[in-house]
């Protein structure tokens, strides 16, 4: 049989009609836990739930209870391997759950973490003030600096000895700056003793299909699938992928700390992923022609956009190695300041002024004073983060609409 595209496989992988009463759709599986055929069968689950042996060949882990195990999200998982050919995935309720579990499963007090500057203001966060709080120290980097440079800095911390993970946020929130992922896996290398030291990228902003960073050379790929996965502002959840080997010590945490998605987040998400392409690739098409239209209106100082990096540059060669389109996040340096960021946003008629980005609707915010707001003014101004930064999220709305609309709240 002819192999088929992920957008095919989207509409039926993992899926068996026939163990739920025929349904073309999988139901949602409302329930928290599940019977077992035999006091047999149940040992035999938990014995392989909480690593007790090893799978025998060809047994599946039985359904256990919805902390563990759900339909809804096995088949999610299934199916979110496919574009980033992950060998497995594990869904959480949040963007956040995933970022927090895996670095609170890879990384232990005396370790050091090594991540990309800027990155969304959330995981600024937990990284730079909770993670010390458990002895783990870190250390960032910006994205023009050289493995050299990174590599300097790691020997002169003190702490190269226990480098434990690289983590990298590709293109930046919000800035769009790019991290070269084959040099952040040279690095890992070049550091690593009998342990390897992992890779991990939060792959938000080009959703599984601008960018599948496992193939240059990361170990780990994680998503908020409030964004382009789930695509429709209707609800909030996040993924983790990579191999069977990793993904297994992610659920491990993930079944303690409690943060799976239950079946609805489920269901939602894989009703999403049937029209993931169509959605990315109508936001992609709006973007560059919003691009086009503003990039020299005389409110507009430039713009931060993948589609506008200029050849031969170092950003450029980056993109042209790791990416498949120039996505659709813009964020708009305007003149002026504050001030003058929150007339065009207030003055806006059919983009919305809301957080978040991926949706079918396009949204605008102020990264300075919203999603960024907690991060150290300092690195702010550093990374470019000013009052006079907004940033754009492309939706699926007329091209002209939006241009039109963006004209207007500029003149304002």
């Amino acid at each position: 049989m002819k192999k088929l595209s992920p957008e095919s496989l989207m509409m039926s992988y993992g899926f068996k009609p026939e163990l739920s009463e025929g349904a073309i759709k999988p139901p949602i599986f409302q329930t928290s836990t599940f019977v077992f055929k035999s006091a047999e069968h149940g040992k035999a689950f938990f014995e392989q739930a909480y690593g007790l042996r090893e799978k025998y060949e060809e047994e599946e882990l039985g359904l256990i209870y919805s902390r563990l195990n759900n339909p809804d999200l096995e088949i999610l998982e299934n199916r979110l391997t496919l574009w980033d050919q992950a060998e497995d995935a594990a869904v959480f309720e949040s963007g956040m759950g995933a970022i927090t579990t895996v670095l609170l499963q890879f990384l232990a007090p005396g370790d050091l973490l090594v991540h990309s500057n800027p990155i969304y203001g959330g995981t600024d966060h937990f990284v730079k003030h909770v993670l010390p709080k458990f002895g783990i120290n870190i250390l960032g980097f910006d994205p023009d600096q050289s493995q050299e440079e990174i590599e300097k800095m790691i020997v002169d911390s003190g702490h190269s000895d226990r480098l434990k993970m690289v983590y990298v946020e590709t293109p930046a929130n919000p800035t769009n700056h790019l991290v070269d992922l084959e040099m952040c896996r040279s690095i890992a290398d070049n550091f690593q003793k009998e342990e390897k030291v992992l890779v991990a990228v939060d792959n938000t902003y080009m959703g599984p299909l601008w960018q599948h960073p496992l193939k240059h050379g990361a170990d780990l790929v994680l998503y908020s699938a409030t964004k382009y996965i789930g695509g429709h502002s209707d609800v909030i959840a996040g993924a983790c992928l990579g191999s069977k080997e990793l993904i297994k010590e992610v659920k491990g945490m993930r079944t303690f700390l409690g943060n799976m998605a239950g079946p609805w987040t489920g269901w939602l998400l894989l009703r999403s992923l049937e029209t993931l392409k169509v959605r990315m690739e109508q936001q992609a098409r709006n973007a560059a022609l919003v691009y086009e239209a503003i990039k020299e209106h005389p409110k507009v100082q430039t713009i931060h956009y993948l589609g506008a990096l200029k050849p031969g540059t170092p950003q450029h060669k980056i993109f042209e190695k790791q990416y498949k389109s120039a996505g659709a996040m813009l964020s708009i340096i305007l003149e002026g300041g504050e001030k003058e960021s929150f007339k065009f946003l207030n003055n806006l008629k059919l983009i919305k002024l809301a957080v978040s980005l991926g949706s079918t609707e396009s949204l605008a915010q102020h990264p300075a004073s919203m999603t960024h707001a907690g991060v150290d003014p300092e690195d702010r101004k550093k990374y470019g983060i000013s009052d006079n930064l907004v940033r754009l999220s492309v939706g699926v709305e007329n091209a002209d609409d939006l241009i039109w609309d963006i004209e207007q709240a500029l003149e304002s």
